[in-house]
């Protein structure tokens, strides 16, 4: 008898564990299917965060710039001081394209 209540403890245990992976795959597929199109991203977007986190926009950035300059390195430094040039820019250039703010920085 007790080896047939510790196997529906396990049944039940092994349905909870699958269902709760079924929801964290379905969330992850969901969030995955977000498409941001940077080049229309604007400074204010950028700083207020209103399209996604600057985070992710910088990380983005540095690759992008990186892959225009075949460089496959990442210098985390660099992304994050470069990150605060173009927040600074940004803050005072609302307006503008993102990645024409970017430009700006980096001459």
């Amino acid at each position: 008898m007790i080896i047939v209540g510790l196997q529906m403890v396990g049944f039940r245990l092994r349905k909870l564990v699958f269902a709760l992976f079924g929801a964290t795959a379905a969330i992850g597929a969901a969030e995955a299917q977000v498409m941001v199109d940077v080049s229309k991203i604007t400074c204010d977007q950028y700083i207020t965060q209103r399209i996604t986190h600057s985070q992710t926009v910088n990380v983005w950035l540095s690759g992008f710039y990186a892959g225009r300059r075949n460089n496959p390195m990442v210098d985390t430094q660099a992304l994050s001081r470069n990150a605060n040039r173009v927040s600074r820019f940004c803050e005072s250039h609302r307006d503008m394209q993102l990645l024409d703010a970017v430009e700006a920085v980096m001459k």
